[in-house]
């Protein structure tokens, strides 16, 4: 007996550099490998958003819901993420060394290997909580806090 066969259509990587997406509603979206490279993403939503291998360099994310989003292998370089809520969100690999995290919310965010500054590590080891729902891995431990 042949059992039916599903093929899926890659997501095409999206070009959204120095857009204007203020408040836009990205939630649940596919976006691997699409360019936000210096979009103004303040107040945006993309929570469990598949935004694997990503870049955000010098996008302006304030107060953004990245929720449960995948963030994995994401550029991150010089973007402001304050006040961003990325709880839950998987970082594993992510390169953020000059982005702001200031007041962000990352009860349960995976930060395994992410590539940032020892002055923002520091910060974000300060209010570290919680576990990832989907990694299963402690938010302080993937930041390394001592």
């Amino acid at each position: 007996m042949v059992g039916w066969l599903t093929l899926t259509t890659p997501a095409l990587a999206e070009d959204y550099t120095k857009q204007f997406l203020v408040g836009a509603d990205f939630s649940g979206r596919v976006l691997t490998d699409s360019s936000f490279t210096k979009a103004n993403l303040r107040e945006i939503n993309l929570s469990r958003t598949d935004l694997r291998g990503v870049s955000f360099f010098g996008a302006n994310l304030e107060g953004a819901n990245l929720e449960g989003a995948d963030l994995r292998n994401a550029t991150l370089d010089t973007a402001r993420l304050s006040r961003a809520n990325l709880a839950n969100a998987n970082l594993e690999g992510a390169f953020a060394f000059n982005a702001k995290f200031d007041g962000a919310m990352i009860d349960g965010a995976d930060f395994t290997g992410v590539d940032m500054r020892q002055d923002v590590l520091d910060a974000l080891c300060d209010r570290a909580t919680g576990q990832n729902t989907t990694t299963g891995r402690m938010t302080r431990d993937t930041l390394n806090c001592y």
